[in-house]
């Protein structure tokens, strides 16, 4: 069991990197990384957003995450353009910790599907 969180930690801080080379700064933490991905999947570029419209990013961060495992299904755009989701299967009842790890799975999962990446868990050598 260790070995396995120790490959999936050593596998999100190689995705942080990849972010960090990509964009130039590194998320702080999942919720960063969700941010990105909502700005991403909205599909407007980069621009100032209220602290709802924030909200609203990181929702469809996790609904797009989601819909991976098959918990969630796009339902469409509305009129400005922001994608609306359904729940089409119930969650697993998790402490925070495993929705956590579950967000972080299926983070790594999108970049690997949607981008392409190859996200390594072997560790960084030491210099």
């Amino acid at each position: 069991m260790f070995k396995r969180d120790l490959d999936f930690e050593r596998r999100w801080q190689a995705l942080l990197s990849l972010l960090q080379q990509t964009i130039g700064k590194k998320p702080k933490d999942l919720n960063g990384v969700l941010f990105l991905i909502g700005v991403h999947e909205l599909g407007k570029g980069p621009k100032t957003f209220s602290k709802e419209e924030k909200q609203d990013l990181m929702h469809i961060a996790i609904c797009k995450v989601l819909s991976l495992a098959g918990y969630y299904q796009l339902e469409g755009l509305d009129e400005q353009g922001w994608p609306h989701w359904k729940m089409i299967k119930k969650l697993p009842h998790f402490d925070l910790l495993e929705q956590e790890k579950l967000l972080k799975m299926h983070v790594i999962e999108y970049f690997e599907h949607e981008n392409g990446w190859v996200i390594d868990s072997s560790p960084a050598p030491e210099n």
